[in-house]
């Protein structure tokens, strides 16, 4: 299964980006999944149903969420409605929407995608890591099984967070990748079990900024420590940054894993098709 990741889409140059370049995307690399974090597209907080719709039109298989799930108040019964779109699955029971997806894919193959936001930094939710360990005990991966992959994306803060779920998880599914710091990080990786791995698959939006927000208020809030400055995202061209992974339907294991970077100021990355 060929499988694109990619991170937190920011504002309005994230959203116009993504759209814009998916379909490309899904044809250049033969794409069976994709999975969009999508917690920051409007106005770097939170998700609008018309967004996500866009989304999906444009060729996500699945959306996730992150601590910004809520902010978007119309998005609730959207969630009740549409399971493509998941939020954390370590909300607490009674929470609306859901915490994972079982994706269609072509040859009749089925992907587990599953979100999860990590306490470090972050806010106490239940146990992130019993919360996928129960979801995964319902699935069995790999030829024969319920799904033939399985993406753990961990919204978390603190890279050492997201590390152990990789290494607590390696083996278990296809791919566990980090979003929520909005910076891509060096480490991507087939860990020693066969599951890919990256700290933070970093965001779709414009890096000349502080994190995707405008970066003259977003620095004034280090300088004055006060309240007011008003946050927005920054409206330069996008980078597009992702993890691309191609996985063994008979195993669900990774085979490859490499970055995506296109657009934008970082410095360009494109998987070999």
């Amino acid at each position: 299964m060929r499988i694109l990741f990619l991170g937190d889409v920011v504002g309005r140059s994230g959203r116009e980006a993504l759209t814009a370049a998916l379909p490309g995307l899904r044809a250049r690399l033969a794409l069976d999944l994709v999975v969009v974090n999508g917690e920051n597209a409007s106005h770097g907080f939170g998700l609008a149903p018309e967004m996500a719709r866009a989304f999906l039109a444009a060729g996500a298989d699945v959306v996730t969420l992150g601590n910004h799930a809520w902010d978007r108040r119309e998005i609730i019964p959207f969630l009740e409605a549409e399971p493509r779109v998941i939020r954390p699955i370590n909300f607490p029971p009674g929470t609306p929407g859901r915490g994972a997806h079982v994706a269609e894919v072509p040859g009749g193959r089925r992907a587990l995608v599953v979100n999860v936001m990590g306490r470090l930094f972050m806010d106490p939710l239940d146990d992130p890591f019993r919360a996928v360990q129960a979801e995964l005990q319902k699935h069995r991966m790999g030829e024969g099984g319920t799904i033939q992959a399985a993406v753990i994306d961990v919204h978390a803060e603190a890279s050492s967070e997201k590390a152990a779920f990789g290494h607590s998880f390696d083996g278990m599914v296809s791919l566990v990748v980090g979003t929520h710091t909005h910076v891509p990080s060096a480490d991507h990786q087939i860990l020693p079990g066969g599951t890919a791995y990256m700290t933070d698959a970093g965001m779709c939006g414009d890096y000349d900024s502080v994190i995707g927000m405008q970066k003259g208020a977003a620095s004034l809030r280090f300088w004055r420590k006060m309240p007011g400055e008003r946050l927005a995202p920054a409206e330069g061209e996008a980078t597009l940054c992702g993890l691309f992974v191609e996985t063994d339907d008979r195993t669900g294991l990774a085979l490859r894993v490499a970055p995506l970077r296109q657009g934008g100021r970082l410095s360009q990355a494109m998987p070999e098709p």
